[in-house]
């Protein structure tokens, strides 16, 4: 199999980064399946949409499986649940293939994206209005 020359720069930038650009990478990842299986989806390739959401899933659970439960407190214990919560998300998608889920997850991971790159700039990440924030969860303070 042929790296392509994205790949060879993914693959690079990876070695080279820090831990917070590396969950940065992470979290584009899982985005960059999500949006390829919303394509899938839309276009009836199944088994195509399956491989994207696994991806997603895989990277996810990598996130998780990453938390260090020991020092991250609250923080570690907020993001577990997420994580959880969005890989449930994914499982539906995948199962109902529907899009609702796929959407839903894709904003979770684009607002959790946001207040990391935040993180790594040593901004604060804004705060929303209630009614802009997730039912289900709420927002998640990086401490930097």
């Amino acid at each position: 199999m042929r790296n392509n020359g994205y790949q060879n720069h993914f693959a690079d930038e990876a070695l080279e980064a820090n831990p917070l650009r590396l969950i940065e990478l992470l979290y584009r990842g899982a985005l960059d399946s999500i949006a390829a299986a919303q394509r899938h989806l839309r276009l009836g390739d199944i088994r195509a949409r399956s491989r994207a959401i696994s991806k997603a899933m895989a990277i996810v659970t990598e996130l998780s499986l990453s938390l260090n439960h020991q020092d991250g407190g609250e923080i570690s214990r907020n993001l577990a649940e997420l994580y959880g919560y969005i890989e449930k998300r994914l499982i539906q998608a995948n199962v109902e293939q529907c899009e609702p889920p796929l959407a839903e997850a894709e904003r979770l991971l684009s607002t959790l994206l946001e207040g990391w790159i935040r993180c790594a700039q040593g901004q604060p990440a804004p705060v929303r209005a209630p009614e802009a924030a997730s039912s289900i969860h709420e927002p998640i303070s990086c401490a930097c």
